[in-house]
Formats: C-alpha cells, structure tokens, sequence
C-alpha cells in the first residue's frame, strides 16, 4: 500500500523565507490624527492599501507554503507520472483523470462529447459525466491549458495542482478581509490568517488531497461569507449594494457548481438566515435578497448539470420557497408583545416546516428521485432514529470522516489559543445577541433602554450564526470540520479586534474610556501574533525542511501490469478507490467508482463487493459477469482488515446486509444465520476447481490479487 518514507540520497537544503513578515509599528486605522479631512482621507487610504498588500502577502505566502509542503511530503517534481496519478487517492484519482481525458481528446470539442457521453466510467452504460459530478473545474483547466502560452513550461500537472494552491490564496485573502470588515481593522484579518496557518491541520487538506471538491469550492464559499458580511452593512450606497449581489451571486454559483454537498451546506446558512430574520436581527429585504441568490445559482447550476434531479429535489430549494410563500400570507409577522410575536414565529415555524416537507415530497415523487436517499438513511442511523443494515449508510457510519468531531482537534486549536478566544468571544456574542433578540420579540424600542443599550449589528450576528451552525455541523460529522475551522479563525481574530466586544466588557465593569478600549483591541491580537510566531516559527521552518518521498510499489506494479498486459476495452472489477486509480493510470473501464451520489451506482458498489463476503463462485462469477467485468482486483488490506473494529469492517458489512453472521469473537443479531459458502476472497486464493473454472489469477504480488473471469457458457 501507499506510503510516506524519508528520501534515500537527498540533501535536505535549507528552506529560505523570502517573505518573512517584517513587523512595522501599525498604528489603528480610526485613530485618525487631527488635521482635517484631507489627513482623515490620506490616512484612510494608506491603511486600505497596506491591508489590501497585506491580505495579498498572506494569500500568496500560505499558498506557497501548502504546495512547497505538497512536493516535500511526496518528492512530486522527482518521481514518476504514476506515481504522481497513483498520489492522488480515492475519488481525487477519479476527478482528476477527467482533466487527463479533456486534454488526450483530439480537441476541446471531442473532450466535451467524450463526458457527456462516458461509456468508460461504468461498464455498460453510458453516463453523461457533467450530469452527474461536479467537473465543470477540469473542463475549463483543460480548456485554459489549451489556450494559454503555458505548454512548453508547465506540464499538465503542475498546472492543475499549482491552481488549486492558487486558490488557497484566495481562501486565505477571503478570510482576511471578513475578519477586516467585521472588526474595522486588517490586524484582524492578519490574525485570522495565522490562525488558518498555524492550524493547518484541522483547516485545510489540501496538501493531500488535492483535486477534493472542496478544495475548489470552500475559497468561493469564503468569498461568499465575505461579500454577505459586507452587503449587511447598514446604509450602503446602492452601488455599494448592487456590487455586493453580484459578488455574493457569482460565488455562490461557483462555489455551487464545483461541489456536491453544495446544498446541504446552504441550508444551513438558509436556516441561519431564517432565525435572524425571526428574530428581526438582520434587514428582511436582504434576507429575501439572499434566499433568491441562492434558488438562483442552484437552478442555474441544475441547468448546467443537465437538469441534475438531485438539485431539483434539494431541501434547500424546497425550504427557500417555502419561507418565501409563507412571509407573503402571513402578515404583521413582527409586530405585538413578547407572547404574541412567539406565538406567531412558532405558527410560522411550523408552517414552513410542513410546506418544506410537502414541497420536497412532491418534487421527488414527481421526478422518481432517489440519488441523496443514502444521506438520509445515514442521518437517520447517526441521530439515533432506528439501527439500519442499510449497507449505504453503514458504510457512511463505519468510516471516521462522517464520525464525532475527536476531542484532540480542541487540544491542537487550544495550543494556539484559537480555541479560548473563540469560546471567549462567541459568549460575549451570543449574551448580546440573546439581549437584542429578547428586546426584539419584546417590541420595546433601544432608546427606552438609554445610553447604554446592547446592540448587535446586522453582519455580526450573521457571523455568530454561521459559526454556531456550522460548529454544531464539525462536531457531528468530521468531515465537515474543514467548513467550521477556518470561519472560527474569522470569527475569534474579529472578536478580539472588535470594539463590540471590548465595548460592553469594559462598561460591565466600569471600566470604560475610548482609550482603554483601544488599547486592549489592539494590543491582544498583537501579543497573540507574537506567541503564535515565538511558538510555531521553529516548527514550520522543521517541516518546511523535512524531505519525505512517494511509495507504493506494489500499486506502480499493479498499474504497469494493466497497461502491458490487458486490452484497452478491459473492464475491472473492486474496490471503489482502487478503481478511480486504475481509471487515471491505465484508463480502462470500470463496474463501480467513488462517485456515490447515484442510486443505481450504489446498487453495482454492492453486487462487486460480494467478492469480500460469503457468496459461492458461481454467483460471484454471475454478478460481475452481468456488469461487463473481465477481470476482478483482490486486495489482502480489504479481505483481511484489521483497521476498523468488528461489525465496521467492509466484510463485517456485508455480511450482516446479506443476514449472515459476522466472523470473529463477538456479539451477533438473533436472527443472523451462518452462511452456507465461505469467504470468496479467501478461498479463491485455494485454486479450488470450483474456483478456477471460473477465476484464473494472472496477477499477484503482496497486495493485490488479480483474476481473470471465465466467460459466460
């Protein structure tokens, strides 16, 4: 299997910082010295301008750093086209192999034909790709290799890694500049950014998982966040307005075409805005703004994607509608004391609870939807509504991603004091925002209150909202940590930058003068910048210099023999990652592949796994030979795993989905029976007669197993 070992024969050369930071004395941007408007002017446009050179400084600084990490840790620019192809794990194999394929095509064209009329992926069908992943990223990388002067310096690549570590610079500049605008000051947005650095590990994985989707989606994602925080300002200019929609509509396009969980995530940001604007803390016309945007990008992408069914049939679609019918015939929504507006949010709460569910129903029962059903049924087992044998979901609930967020991840954000000021920061938040939202359903006005009211502004409690959700969203599923972290950066520097916070402290303990309150807002990012750089400076300097290599033999064996030995119109059967690499390496067709978002994939995932469970030859031999396979890959780290615990391991899952007993000590179902037939990945290695007549090994080494399959009589 795929290793990391360290280099034989290589020099580890010492890593120069050309770009290391150098510290200026900053003075605060709205301690505007006296002279004037023309020095308030001057002033201001010298701080947007060395904010603006900072935020580009840290983007372009992170990206270099993530792809210099990339080629350290794998040797990429020393070691073979496969190997490199092989590098690219699981589904990041499957998506990149498109990019190779656009670019094999005779012309751009002929590529384009070649995805929407994909008989390659899935043996026997004939699939149109752009339908059914998000690949519009590698058309148009295809398409700029293409055009742009870049062949004779850049190989094919270089070029589509080096853009992805390109768009970290964007990721990381998006960060800045919602910290900047949330706070009034870029020292904010620097902080945000060494907290993304620093917590590398739990804010991006970019570095080993290149083409992910959501390394192509989560920068727009952040520049959506970005331009949302800025378009709730109050007292915008309509330009300013108009500008901000743009933005908000074209990251939320990009950020939804490039990305699957696309609507999951924004359902989450629509219910967000739902409570806010209940809640009357955020401007009801931008909210309605808001849902359009979304309904609008996703439709426009549903066209794009061929009228994709499972974006027809979103919640998100389904629940942006609803709020919006249900706010035209419920009237007076905000208006009555404190029971009676309750009582009307609760009315319309469950109003649009039920026109949600109804609406979705509907939509899938009229399109026959079944593609996202596995979502579901694995959120039904993960909240505790029911034990399934549903091998879909059981595979979801087996595997650590879509697990509990570990309790380590808050011991490493907490050695860089991310996590105490979030925590610090998000309870002086929250308590303002409980305040507000009492006042809010009371129907008192602020000025009945005095000087001293509690105020929240509007992009605030956005950002308050978006970290809640999405930190209930890290903490249930892993996986989904790397959509929390880096808001949480974002959140926690702007905090401690923001009068907001220190505001209302310094007042609750009769402490408050302008002055103290600027120097606490000041001088505690600074201190912080300083430990983080005192702390974990030596220590990317170490990695920075740590020289690893690739290595993986036995698959570079695996793939080399496929390509010598097989023909080009083979069809493999096996493992789902093992067969997004034999797809990019050899471009042999495929029975099944990571691509999971599709029922009647799932249905052939399952009949190629039968090869791990306790299933005669024959029938084996029948499944496979019923999806067009030539040849079935045994792997010994699947047949034999020891990773996951009894009753998560890949034959423990399928032998419980087929009512068999699981093997080893331990518990099992009453009603599981033992099965009639041993495991065919163990016995096939036998050379039984029953076994041979039907599967001939032509391959072997210490992982894989290859067999050839009889044909049918």
């Amino acid at each position: 299997m795929m290793s990391i070992r360290q280099r034989k024969g290589a020099k580890a050369s010492e890593v120069s910082e050309d770009g290391a930071a150098q510290q200026e004395s900053v003075t605060p941007e709205r301690e505007v010295p006296s002279g004037g408007c023309t020095g308030r002017r001057l002033w201001q446009i010298l701080s947007l301008t060395a904010g603006g050179a900072i935020a580009l400084c840290a983007g372009v600084l992170t990206s270099v750093y993530l792809a210099t990490l990339h080629e350290n840790d794998l040797w990429f620019s020393n070691i073979k086209e496969v190997e490199r192809e092989i590098s690219f794990r699981t589904e990041c194999g499957l998506y990149y192999s498109y990019y190779k394929q656009m670019l094999q095509a005779p012309s751009l064209l002929q590529g384009f034909h070649g995805l929407m009329y994909d008989n390659k992926t899935e043996s026997m069908r004939t699939i149109n790709l752009l339908q059914r992943m998000n690949i519009y990223q590698e058309v148009l990388l295809s398409a700029l290799y293409r055009a742009l002067p870049v062949q004779k310096y850049l190989e094919p690549v270089y070029f589509y890694i080096y853009t992805l570590f390109g768009l970290q610079a964007v990721y990381v500049a998006a960060l800045y500049v919602t910290s900047w605008l949330l706070s009034g000051t870029w020292l904010a947005g620097l902080l945000a950014a060494c907290w993304y650095v620093t917590n590398r590990v739990d804010t991006t994985r970019v570095e080993f998982t290149v083409p992910l989707r959501e390394n192509w989606a989560l920068p727009f994602f952040a520049v959506q966040v970005a331009a949302v925080t800025y378009f709730l300002r109050p007292n915008l200019r309509p330009l300013s307005e108009r500008l901000a929609l743009l933005a908000i509509f074209v990251s939320t396009f990009v950020f939804s075409l490039t990305w699957q969980f696309n609507q999951f995530t924004m359902l989450l940001q629509a219910l967000g805005l739902f409570a806010l604007d209940s809640l009357d803390m955020l401007p009801a016309l931008k909210v309605t703004w808001l849902y359009a945007i979304q309904v609008a990008a996703l439709l426009l992408v549903c066209a794009l994607q061929f009228f994709n069914s499972m974006i027809l049939g979103s919640l998100l679609i389904s629940f942006n509608l609803s709020v919006l019918i249900v706010r035209r015939l419920q009237k007076d929504l905000k208006t009555g004391n404190l029971l009676s507006r309750l009582g009307k949010l609760s009315l319309h709460l469950l109003v649009v609870v039920c026109l949600t569910v109804f609406l979705n129903n509907v939509t899938k029962k009229t399109l026959n939807l079944k593609s996202d059903e596995h979502v579901f049924k694995f959120l039904k087992a993960k909240f505790g509504f029911g034990a399934t044998r549903d091998f879909d979901a059981n595979l979801y609930l087996c595997e650590e991603a879509f697990g509990l967020l570990p309790l380590d991840t808050f011991g490493r954000l907490s050695d860089t004091l991310l996590f105490h000021a979030h925590v610090f920061v998000l309870g002086v938040t929250a308590a303002a925002a409980l305040a507000v939202a009492f006042r809010n359903l009371s129907g008192r006005p602020p000025q009945e209150a005095g000087a001293c009211t509690v105020s929240l502004r509007p992009e605030t409690a956005y950002n308050l909202m978006h970290t809640i959700l999405f930190g209930f969203l890290a903490l249930s599923t892993m996986r989904m940590k790397y959509l929390w972290t880096p808001h949480l950066c974002v959140f926690a520097a702007s905090g401690l930058c923001s009068a907001e916070v220190w505001g209302p402290l310094l007042r609750v303990a009769r402490l408050y003068t302008p002055a103290r309150m600027c120097v606490l807002r000041y001088s505690v990012p600074m201190l912080i910048l300083l430990s983080l750089c005192y702390k974990f400076w030596p220590g990317m300097m170490d990695e920075l210099s740590e020289l690893r290599e690739f290595y993986d033999p036995d698959t570079v064996e695996l793939m080399d023999w496929i390509k010598a030995n097989t023909p080009g119109t083979a069809v493999f059967a096996g493992s789902m990652q093992l067969l997004a690499g034999v797809k990019l390496c050899t471009g042999r067709t495929l029975t099944n592949h990571p691509h999971y978002e599709d029922s009647g994939l799932r249905a052939r995932t399952k009949a190629v796994y039968q090869i791990y469970a306790k299933r005669p030859p024959e029938e084996v031999h029948t499944l496979l030979r019923a999806l067009g396979a030539d040849y079935v890959i045994l792997e010994d780290s699947v047949c034999y795993e020891r990773r996951h615990r009894r009753g998560c391991r890949l034959r423990d899952l399928l032998d419980v989905a087929n009512g068999h007993v699981m093997d080893g000590p331990g518990e099992n179902e009453p009603d599981l029976r033992q099965a009639a037939h041993p495991r065919f990945c163990e016995e096939v290695r036998r050379d039984l007669p029953a076994y041979t007549q039907l599967f001939t090994r032509v391959f072997q080494n210490k992982t894989f197993h290859v067999y050839r399959l009889a044909r049918d009589p």
